[in-house]
């Protein structure tokens, strides 16, 4: 049995590698955080080049929601993988799933839903 920590790093490789895989780019930094039953994946610097100057190029909104349009519709695509590769670290089902990101910051955050909470063993203090 994986500790807190553990199940998280293993949440943050399995979204870089679907990030890297499945929009060409991984993020700049990622973090995990699991509480209780929702297990919350914040993403710093995932937008590319060609997306960063398609929100520049064009007016703010049409821009913006052009690219949460795609990036929605490429991750609504790959659910099935993101809730498997949730599921297979977790042990537990994922019930929803949930992503926004900004246009502005880069930043991009998913938010997963679990049946429960999943088992953790604590780790040991040094």
């Amino acid at each position: 049995m994986k500790t807190l920590g553990e199940l998280e790093a293993a949440i943050c490789e399995g979204v870089t590698r679907f990030e890297r895989d499945y929009m060409g780019r991984g993020p700049k930094d990622i973090r995990t955080h699991l509480l209780g039953d929702l297990l919350v994946v914040r993403l710093r610097g995932v937008l590319t080049v060609a997306e960063q100057q398609l929100a520049k190029s064009l007016p703010a909104e049409k821009g913006r929601d052009l690219l949460k349009q795609v990036r929605a519709h490429l991750v609504e695509t790959a659910r099935p993988v993101l809730e498997a590769m949730v599921q297979e670290i977790t042990g537990v089902k994922v019930v929803t799933m949930h992503h926004d990101i900004s246009t502005v910051t880069g930043e991009e955050v998913l938010l997963f839903t679990l049946a429960e909470p999943p088992d953790f063993r604590e780790a040991k203090n040094k």
